[in-house]
């Protein structure tokens, strides 16, 4: 007697056999239990309409600051957050230089007044990008 598989039961290569057949032929459904079935995906437009946040956790920006602040930002940090910290300006653009960071992010480092920064959040401030504004 010839099975599907070596390594179960005839049972179960029946019920795998049922559970694919609808993938096999292209038509309907591969589950028989309709709870094992994946949720429909959104249409292109409808992504945002669909996602609910809870109430304060909607997505945007922090008060204080804009998105392309965020951005280069998160572009600063990307080349700067394994620096030794505190440093000064010429510390961090010679480990910016090092690091390989683009254009972009050697020109700003270079555009910093000279003193010592103990973190990003300076950084950002140091260059007018804003700082984000908490609310406790």
């Amino acid at each position: 007697m010839e099975r599907g598989s070596s390594k179960h039961g005839p049972r179960l290569d029946e019920q795998q056999k049922q559970e694919t057949e609808g993938m096999v032929r292209g038509g309907g459904a591969t589950h028989a239990e309709e709870w094992k079935e994946p949720e429909p995906t959104p249409a292109a437009g409808e992504e945002e309409s669909v996602r609910r946040y809870a109430p304060g956790h909607e997505p945007g920006t922090a008060e204080g600051i804009s998105q392309e602040g965020v951005d280069v930002r998160s572009d600063l940090a990307k080349w700067l957050s394994d620096a030794d910290f505190p440093a000064t300006a010429q510390e961090l653009l010679r480990h910016a230089e090092r690091m390989d960071a683009p254009d972009r992010v050697t020109e700003l480092v270079s555009s910093l007044p000279e003193r010592r920064y103990t973190n990003m959040a300076e950084i950002g401030e140091a260059l007018g990008l804003g700082v984000e504004k908490r609310r406790w």
